[in-house]
């Protein structure tokens, strides 16, 4: 079995195992609910995480006629890859930005911002849709995918465990000292388990696909300028999507947002190591 269908697997299982937990924590009536709210979670986050992320980018499908350059680009990149052809995508935001997604790569999407037709040239467009079509290649997209969904949906949980507890808590002082107890550690700990999951799933994966995508079009360079635009435009221009999606972007959608620990609780690697990877020939080597 692929190592990142595993790691989807287990991620699934925890999120199933989550839900329980959380019903649980209302008694033999609330385990029936989280086991049906489980498996709802567990299928959508597998079959409908990329469309989750379609539209959280507010991403809307292209043809050939309207981008055939776009089209161009991917089509030879898939061809050196040996892989279909997947969806394209553009997100109106004006950040440059782009990400990809799906279950594997006979149902992939890519999506490209607004923002980055405007300030990459199409060279160096190019090496961003190699290394986005890299992790496509490798199979990122579906535990990326899928680690976003389940981040949503912890972080939806633990809102909901916080209503419920609050709407239907009660039974006498000790009762609501540890249904507020409770709480507060579910409001507290189930977001930072989500962002843990991110930090966990996204570095590593980012190198790789830069060295992969470096090696499908034998250049590291267009890459390396591309991700030089993009790091400084990240900072000034906001992007408006869930932090639970950071993960799936090229670079941190949400750079320019003030963040304690910021670089602690990134969950990409720093720009500048991967410009430097890129430009010293490293890509070029294999280990």
């Amino acid at each position: 079995m692929n190592r990142n269908n595993l790691k989807t697997l287990v991620l699934l299982a925890l999120l199933g195992g989550l839900c329980l937990g959380i019903g649980a924590f209302f008694g033999r009536s609330g385990l029936f609910i989280g086991l049906a709210i489980g498996l709802v979670f567990v299928g959508g986050s597998y079959w409908f995480s990329d469309t989750v992320a379609i539209k959280a980018a507010r991403a809307v499908p292209v043809s050939e006629a309207q981008m055939p350059q776009y089209y161009e680009i991917v089509r030879d990149l898939t061809s050196r890859a040996d892989m279909p052809m997947p969806k394209l995508y553009v997100s109106p935001s004006a950040q440059p930005n782009a990400f990809a997604t799906g279950r594997n790569p006979r149902h992939a999407a890519v999506a490209v911002t607004q923002g980055i037709l405007q300030v990459c040239t199409w060279n160096e467009l190019r090496g961003v849709l190699a290394h986005e079509i890299s992790h496509v290649r490798n199979r990122d997209i579906l535990i990326s995918s899928v680690a976003a969904a389940i981040a949503l949906g912890i972080t939806f949980l633990a809102r909901m465990a916080m209503w419920g507890g609050l709407m239907f808590g009660g039974g006498g002082r000790r009762n609501d000292e540890e249904n507020i107890f409770g709480l507060l550690a579910m409001m507290i700990f189930a977001p930072l388990a989500a962002t843990m999951l991110q930090l966990a799933l996204s570095r590593s994966r980012e190198f790789e696909a830069d060295r992969d995508g470096a090696r499908l079009i034998g250049d590291g360079e267009p890459l390396a300028s591309a991700l030089a635009k993009l790091e400084m435009a990240s900072r000034r221009v906001p992007m408006q999507v869930p932090k639970e999606m950071a993960g799936m972007f090229i670079v941190n959608p949400l750079a320019g947002r003030r963040v304690t620990l910021g670089k602690w609780f990134s969950d990409h690697p720093p720009t500048d190591q991967r410009i430097a990877r890129l430009r010293s020939g490293d890509w070029s080597h294999r280990f």
